[in-house]
C-alpha cells in the first residue's frame, strides 16, 4: 500500500464547510457555522428555515465569512438536499466537509410513541445524515480530502437523554454506526467521518432554555458541575473538520462533562 501524501490534507481549509440544521439561534448548527466563519473558510447554511437562515447569514458574516450561501431544503427530501447542493456548488468552492447538525427530539415513552413520530425521528437524524452525507461524496472522492461530522448525543449510550427518550436514542445510535461505517470505507480515500457526542448542552433540542430549578437540576447530575456551551462543541468540530483532523475518522468524540465515560 502506497503511503498518502498530506498535500490534499492542507487543502480543506479553502474548501466549503456546509452545515445543515445551521439555523437555529440557539442550536449547535449556528455555533459551528460561526466557528468556522473566524477562519474565514467558505460556509454553506443549509436548514428550512429561510428567516432564521438569514439571520445565520448575517452572523456569520459578522465573524469574518466572506462566502457564504443559504439553502432552504428539509434533510428528509433528497431531491430537496440535491437541488441544494447544486446551488451551493454554482456559488462557493466545492464541499470538502459537511456537518450535520439538523435533529429532532421527543420526549414521548416507548408505550405511546407512533410508528409515525418513530418514523420521523429516524428520517431527520439518520437517514437525513446519510442524504446530507451522500450528496457530497462524489466530489470529495475528486478532490481526495474530505470531512464528515455527525452531531450525535450521549443517547446513544445510555438509551435516552434528559428529554428525549428511545426514538432519539436509536436515531443517534445508528447515526454513530453509520459513521464508522463510512469511516472504515472511505478511509483510504481521504475522507473521514466522526461523530461528536454531547450531553447537558443549553441548546432548544432540551425542550427549551434550561433556567430555575430544571437547570440546577441538569448541572446537578453533570460530574464536572456545570452545563456545556455550543462554543465548546464547536470547536471540536472545527479541529475535526479541519487540516489536522486527517488521522481521527470512524470515531465518536464524547463532550458531556462526565456524564458518559466510555
Amino acid at each position: 500500500m502506497m503511503e498518502r501524501s498530506l498535500g490534499a490534507e492542507g487543502r480543506v481549509a479553502e474548501l466549503t464547510a456546509l452545515v445543515s440544521g445551521a439555523a437555529s439561534k440557539r442550536g449547535i448548527g449556528r455555533g459551528v457555522a460561526l466557528r468556522l466563519a473566524r477562519e474565514g473558510r467558505p460556509i454553506a447554511l443549509l436548514d428550512r428555515d429561510r428567516q432564521l437562515l438569514d439571520e445565520a447569514e448575517r452572523a456569520v458574516r459578522v465573524e469574518g465569512a466572506e462566502d457564504v450561501a443559504c439553502v432552504v431544503a428539509d434533510v428528509t427530501d433528497p431531491e430537496g438536499v440535491r437541488s441544494a447542493y447544486e446551488k451551493v456548488s454554482g456559488l462557493l468552492p466545492p464541499v470538502g466537509a459537511v456537518v450535520h447538525c439538523a435533529g429532532v427530539a421527543d420526549p414521548t415513552p416507548i408505550d405511546g410513541l407512533s410508528s409515525g413520530a418513530f418514523a420521523n425521528t429516524i428520517a431527520v437524524n439518520l437517514i437525513g445524515a446519510f442524504t446530507v452525507f451522500s450528496q457530497a461524496l462524489p466530489t470529495m472522492r475528486e478532490l481526495g480530502v474530505g470531512r464528515l461530522v455527525a452531531i450525535s448525543s450521549t443517547a446513544a449510550q445510555n438509551g435516552g437523554g434528559n428529554y428525549s427518550r428511545s426514538a432519539y436514542a436509536a436515531s443517534k445510535a445508528g447515526l454513530e454506526g453509520l459513521m464508522r461505517g463510512i469511516g472504515h470505507e472511505l478511509a483510504g480515500m481521504g475522507v473521514t467521518a466522526n461523530s461528536v457526542s454531547p450531553a447537558n448542552i443549553d441548546t432548544d433540542i432540551m425542550g427549551g432554555p434550561l433556567s430555575g430549578a430544571r437547570r440546577e437540576a441538569f448541572v446537578e447530575r453533570t460530574p464536572v458541575g456545570r452545563l456545556g456551551t455550543v462554543e465548546e462543541v464547536a470547536e471540536l468540530v472545527a479541529f475535526l473538520v479541519g487540516p489536522l483532523g486527517g488521522f481521527s475518522t470512524g470515531a465518536t468524540y464524547y463532550l458531556n462533562g462526565g456524564m458518559y465515560m466510555g
